[in-house]
């Protein structure tokens, strides 16, 4: 038996996520005396496919196809559930990316396996198998048991922490039995924004809304975004009104994010923003309407005219870089 962990690579390279459910997969191995396996799909270099070993996986399966160095969700789903299959694996954990949630319940339903989503927890295997997650836009949580023989586990990216190692594992090149009939769709174009840190990996989001006024008053929240290592975001009004593109609107019908720390500037924390963002583990709010509902949501709050605060933050901040450069 062993544990599957599937990785996921954009461009031959991993991202932290697919790392966090690497290291994931081995843990759960680890307390389940099983193996990890973690399954590598689209012509990822071996150089590369290796550096998985460091963050838990035993054995490294590579299935390298031309086909498949776009993302093909049919194929992707197919391919894992063939090697959970061989593997006899009884857990199969993917991170809870766009890539991740559109293969999971594929391979669930070929497994004919348990499937939770927004997992954030280690299971719990004291009676039964019981996982938590989140519910209800992140506002609550559930501890779903699951009876099937296969499961599978969707994490939340940025929950869980990665130790490197110095393990070596194994790389196995094979085919996984796909046929012409597993590419029916295909990706005619993909269109990724560049120079930026991607919103689902980053650690620190600098966030705006209407409180700036305008477009040209983006610079604080990108100078303090550059000062901090963040990346940037918006609230849905800000991206309908093209100040800012659709790609950096985070909320209930934008992005879902969980970073380390949320700074909100201008933001009113309307229910359907604080959906995507309520996960964040430190949220600061900066509004001079000292009744924005914001601030029953955030851990720190500052009432106060962005246009002031905001230099000062800024100015900090590179004070602070300054003196860990």
């Amino acid at each position: 038996m062993s544990i599957i962990v599937f990785a996921e690579s954009t461009d031959g390279n991993f991202k932290k996520s697919t790392l966090e459910a690497v290291a994931y997969a081995a843990e759960v191995a680890k307390n389940t005396s099983t193996n990890c396996v973690a399954v590598s799909i689209g012509n990822v270099d071996d150089s590369k496919a290796s550096e998985l070993a460091k963050f838990g996986a035993d054995k490294i399966v590579s299935i390298k196809n031309d086909k498949l160095i776009g993302f093909v969700a049919e194929a992707y789903a197919k391919a894992l559930a063939n090697i959970a299959s061989q593997e006899n694996a009884t857990v199969i954990v993917v991170s809870n990316t766009y890539s991740g949630k559109a293969i999971a319940p594929r391979v669930a339903a070929k497994l004919k396996a348990g499937i939770v989503s927004g997992v954030i927890s280690y299971p719990d295997t004291s009676n039964g198998f019981k996982i938590r997650k989140t519910v209800f836009s992140g506002k609550a949580f559930a501890d779903v048991n699951i009876t099937t023989a296969a499961k599978v586990l969707a994490i939340t990216p940025n929950t869980f922490n990665t130790i490197e190692n110095n393990k070596t594992a194994n790389i196995i090149s094979v085919d996984a039995g796909l046929t012409d009939s597993d590419f029916i769709t295909h990706s005619v174009e993909i269109s990724r924004a560049s120079g930026k840190i991607p919103l689902t990996e980053a650690e620190i989001v600098v966030s705006g809304g209407r409180g700036l006024k305008g477009p040209e008053n983006w610079g604080l929240i990108e100078n303090l975004a550059e000062a901090l290592g963040a990346a940037t975001a918006c609230s849905k009004p800000v991206s309908d009104m093209h100040w800012r593109p659709h790609s950096e609107h985070v909320g209930q019908t934008g992005i879902t994010i969980k970073p380390n720390l949320y700074i909100a500037v201008g933001i009113s924390g309307a229910i359907q923003h604080l959906a995507g963002v309520s996960s964040s583990k430190v949220i600061v709010a900066i509004n001079k309407d000292p009744e924005a509902p914001f601030f029953k949501a955030a851990d720190y709050g500052i009432v106060g005219d962005a246009f002031e605060v905001m230099p000062k933050i800024i100015e900090a901040a590179k004070k602070l870089k300054a003196q860990h450069a």
